[in-house]
């Protein structure tokens, strides 16, 4: 059966609206990204038709195909783990790289971003649940990498991102994207020159609802709006 990706669209928003009220937020403060691993061309360009302005994708490779195909006419942002050695790709394709977590990478970003002229939004990727087979670096650890980043000049610091560990119960999500946003205050407490703390991504598709009850900004939604991958 053809999944109607403007009518999930549709359906999505109403639930950001109703989650950010319970919370006492403005649903215009909460982004959707749909992430689009595995999903065409053909479908992506369904969302962009039905409102759509930011997408997120895991692999450098598959999302070069896809902006060549689509054009640079939405927000692209790297939502996957990114090898040092594809930064040089990345800051030429995307508007904003979610998976920075080690100094390494953020350097090279830095380096590349340079050679191009323009700065590279990113946000850091936090590990708040500390599972081994989870990416990102780990909340203690957190600061301490920021305030190096900072010195980075063609780097731009724009928040946090997470991803809570897999469970039928999206309350049990809450506690690590209540960790996330303390982290997130934590750091602001600091004021690092030229850090931003703006952005918190966190939440998909079974747990966005809790995520915008504690702060989400940027909500990542992938099969509810496309449906499930093949």
């Amino acid at each position: 059966m053809e999944t109607d990706i403007a009518a999930n669209i549709i359906k999505i928003r109403q639930r950001i609206a109703f989650a950010a009220a319970r919370a006492g937020r403005d649903a215009h403060s909460i982004k959707l990204m749909a992430v689009t691993k595995t999903v065409s061309p053909e479908k992506i360009s369904q969302a962009i038709n039905a409102g759509v302005t930011m997408f997120g994708e895991n692999y450098v490779q598959e999302a070069k195909e896809k902006i060549t195909a689509l054009g640079k006419q939405t927000q692209w942002h790297m939502i996957g783990h990114l090898q040092t050695n594809k930064a040089k790709y990345a800051v030429n394709l995307f508007d904003y790289v979610h998976s920075v977590d080690r100094i390494e990478l953020a350097q090279e970003l830095d380096k590349r971003a340079g050679l191009t002229g323009h700065k590279m939004n990113i946000l850091i990727e936090v590990n708040v649940s500390g599972e081994q087979t989870k990416n990102g670096v780990s909340a203690n650890a957190a600061l301490d990498l920021i305030k190096r980043i900072a010195s980075l000049e063609n780097i731009s610091v724009r928040g946090l991102m997470t991803m809570a560990p897999y469970s039928d119960n999206p309350e049990n999500s809450r506690p690590y994207f209540i960790a996330l946003r303390n982290l997130r205050n934590q750091i602001s407490r600091e004021q690092i020159p030229g850090i931003q703390m703006e952005e918190l991504s966190m939440g998909m598709t079974d747990d966005f609802e809790v995520a915008i009850e504690e702060g989400a900004t940027i909500v990542r939604i992938g099969r509810a709006i496309f449906g499930r991958r093949n």
